[in-house]
């Protein structure tokens, strides 16, 4: 039995891990225009390192479900970075990732979503609302999510 059965989960909540983790990290950062702004602001800053570490994590579980290319390995390495190393996490370098390489890889969390039983997605999209109905740009994100095959036509 592999640890993620252990746990419960299946390789479709990772997946929305990443989603949600993604839409955090865009959130936060959006509020400043620079790397040294987001550092100085210990809650955001914090928020964005928790972000990465969960992404990270996360994908590591769709690599090891080859739902990822070997190329996204780097996220897992850089997540064991800042998780063990956290004090020597730099923060032009964490700037850097947010805006240049996460772009890509949502557009890679889209298609393994959009790859989704429908139904099952709908659950897992309705689940996670309930979850974050707090987060009001969460839901917002989640309910787009849900409607993404219909805009594309492919209802």
């Amino acid at each position: 039995m592999s640890d993620s059965a252990k746990r419960g989960r299946t390789v479709e909540l990772f997946v929305f891990d990443c989603f949600i983790a993604l839409a955090k990290i865009k959130k936060v950062a959006s509020k400043f225009d620079s790397a040294q702004d987001l550092m100085h602001s210990f809650t955001d800053w914090d928020c964005v390192i928790r972000e990465f570490e969960i992404l990270g994590e996360a994908s590591k579980h769709l690599l090891n479900h080859n739902l990822l290319e070997s190329r996204y390995r780097k996220i897992v390495d850089f997540r064991n970075q800042i998780t063990h190393e956290y004090f020597g996490i730099d923060e032009d370098i964490v700037w850097a990732i947010i805006n240049n390489e996460l772009h890509a890889f949502e557009e890679t969390i889209f298609n393994i979503i959009d790859n989704i039983d429908k139904e099952l997605k709908q659950e897992l999209i309705d689940s996670f609302i309930e979850d974050n109905s707090y987060l009001d740009f969460i839901v917002k994100e989640l309910e787009s999510l849900g409607s993404r095959k219909r805009e594309k036509g492919e209802d």
